[in-house]
């Protein structure tokens, strides 16, 4: 089996497609092994315990309540993903950079869905509907989604595949993202499938 550990911190519709096209036997080979989030009531993480998936989430805090640091943090997140024996790291609205020794560890082996295409909107102030909102802004006649390879600067990556929607005249952030995120859960399950057969 081809095992991916999901990465989520809202409320997990990209995850819904992957979990519907699973179950219904559209991704033959492949095995959602974990959810993870550093929300606890992240609606991603209580909609895959509902369906049956394990879901784990991981505080941003020690037991003794103070802070983790971004390394901390992400060595649990590695060390988790590594007892579940992932194979592919896929990111879901995941709202935290990921640090150079996570990235390290799992080369080639985290992807991510950007609600924008690359390289023209993104980076760090690129994120949810701040993305929507600069190509609005910006009076653009296409947007979409692009799906790449997660590595130590942020958007950076090698882009694995890139799909586009036309931006309407009457569009708002709210019009433009659920047309940008169509493409997602259609694509974002597809791309998947071809990394399992990579």
């Amino acid at each position: 089996m081809f095992k991916i550990g999901v990465l989520v911190s809202t409320k997990g519709t990209d995850l819904q497609a992957i979990i519907d096209e699973i179950k219904s036997g559209k991704m033959p080979g492949i095995e959602l092994a974990v959810v993870l989030s550093n929300k606890k009531d992240c609606y991603a993480l209580a909609r895959a315990r509902a369906q049956g998936f394990k879901s784990i989430f991981v505080s941003p805090k020690n037991p003794d309540g103070t802070p983790r640091t971004r390394e901390e943090f992400d060595a649990e997140l590695a060390k988790i993903l590594k007892e579940h024996k992932v194979d592919l790291v896929v990111l879901v609205g995941y709202m935290r950079i990921l640090t150079p020794g996570f990235v390290r560890q799992f080369p080639k082996r985290i992807i991510n869905v950007h609600p924008a295409l690359i390289p023209k909107y993104c980076g760090e102030k690129f994120f949810g509907s701040s993305v929507h909102a600069a190509v609005l802004a910006a009076h653009e006649k296409t947007s979409g989604m692009t799906i790449h390879y997660v590595e130590e600067g942020v958007d950076t990556g090698e882009i694995i595949f890139q799909k586009t929607c036309p931006v309407l005249p009457d569009d708002t952030e709210d019009t433009l993202k659920e047309r940008v995120q169509a493409l997602e859960k259609q694509w974002y399950p597809e791309v998947i499938r071809r990394l399992s057969k990579a």
